[in-house]
């Protein structure tokens, strides 16, 4: 049963920007560490970015610099603002809720060269 809600994927130039948000329904959220994971073609799954129930953020080295993932626990969302788009980062983008292993159904992200 999908729980979350991405937004915000869609058609980029490659050097631009997108937003990403996710919106985790529930009372657990505050205290859950959440995931951003993308899948592009042909490829597996991938954790991409992470943000603990306190903040604390980590990368994977292809998005360091380029991405950053925060959270607003009073909206129950967190959120993934992309720059420096690479066509490497066309992919589905997906939302994980770590705690609870609640995934959103993705949102499409395609970079142009």
């Amino acid at each position: 049963q999908v729980r979350l809600v991405e937004s915000g994927g869609g058609l980029v130039q490659a050097g631009g920007s997108l937003s990403l948000s996710c919106v985790a329904p529930g009372i657990t959220f505050r205290f859950a560490p959440m995931g951003w994971h993308r899948q592009a073609p042909g490829k597996q799954r991938e954790l991409v970015a992470s943000i603990t129930s306190g903040g604390t953020t980590n990368y994977v080295d292809a998005v360091k610099g380029r991405f950053t993932i925060s959270r607003d626990n009073a909206k129950n969302t967190v959120f993934l603002q992309m720059n420096s788009l690479k066509p490497d980062d066309t992919a589905v983008y997906y939302c994980h809720d770590q705690l609870q292993d609640y995934w959103g159904k993705g949102t499409l992200v395609t970079v142009s060269s």
